[in-house]
């Protein structure tokens, strides 16, 4: 299967105005996840979807290729369908463009179950939650599986119930927005209408969850942190100040 990556990106944050483009140790934070996507060995070509002249501009100018979509879409996997009618590709990854801390390492571990199991629609990463504080962060999706892996719920409140010793006791994990589609799963995402959980959550994968598709959550180890808040783009630039996979691009 030919395999692309396509980073959704627009300036409307609500919570972080023009997120894209903030720094972060001397490049934008778009820069940082597009350079690093790009080092993955599973891909054949990484585009940045936008609506915004401003991330065109910003992003030509580090050397990226970019599709422009329209400015209606609420949902960033729309965006990414629409773009992806625009280029060639048997399987989509979806990188969101709030996720610097991505590994290329990361790309490969999303990707590799499609090589086994034909029947996938859609992959999605989790890693376990080692931070109470994150745990209770409504910025942070929570996911609950099923024993094959499949995900039953995401929510961005704290599940499950944690056990009468407390958090260290209890197993919790985070949504990592690093998602694989097929290209029919995706092109049927973006004709499937909204729905209700999806819109209450604000969550992607509860369009595809409630009509019915399965969404297969493969574990990952790798340090992981969405910038939602300038708060998280400050903690992410500690996190990332020794990072040898900066010295790389």
């Amino acid at each position: 299967m030919q395999t692309i990556a396509i980073i959704p990106a627009r300036m409307g944050s609500t919570r972080f105005p023009n997120k894209p483009l903030a720094p972060l140790l001397s490049r934008t934070m778009l820069e940082h996840v597009y350079k690093r996507v790009a080092m993955s060995q599973s891909l054949a070509a990484t585009y940045i979807a936008t609506c915004d002249e401003a991330i065109r501009q910003a992003a030509t100018t580090f050397g990226a290729r970019v599709i422009m979509t329209s400015d209606r879409h609420e949902r960033a996997s729309d965006r990414v369908a629409e773009a992806a009618t625009q280029v060639d590709g048997d399987l989509i990854v979806m990188v969101q463009g709030d996720e610097p801390m991505v590994h290329p390492e990361m790309i490969d571990a999303a990707v590799a179950p499609f090589h086994h199991d034909t029947q996938l629609a859609c992959v999605n990463l989790a890693r376990r939650i080692d931070n109470e504080d994150d745990f209770r962060n409504p910025n942070t999706i929570k996911v609950v599986m099923d024993r094959q892996g499949n995900a039953l719920f995401m929510t961005r409140q704290p599940i499950p119930t944690l056990a009468k010793t407390g958090f260290a006791a209890t197993v919790t994990y985070k949504q990592v927005c690093i998602i694989p589609f097929t290209r029919a799963c995706l092109e049927a995402y973006s004709g499937l209408p909204p729905t209700p959980l999806e819109q209450l959550e604000s969550i992607d994968m509860l369009r595809l969850m409630e009509h019915g598709y399965q969404v297969r959550m493969i574990e990952i180890s790798h340090d992981t942190q969405a910038v939602d808040t300038e708060s998280d783009l400050t903690r992410v630039a500690s996190l990332l100040a020794n990072d040898p996979l900066i010295k790389q691009y």
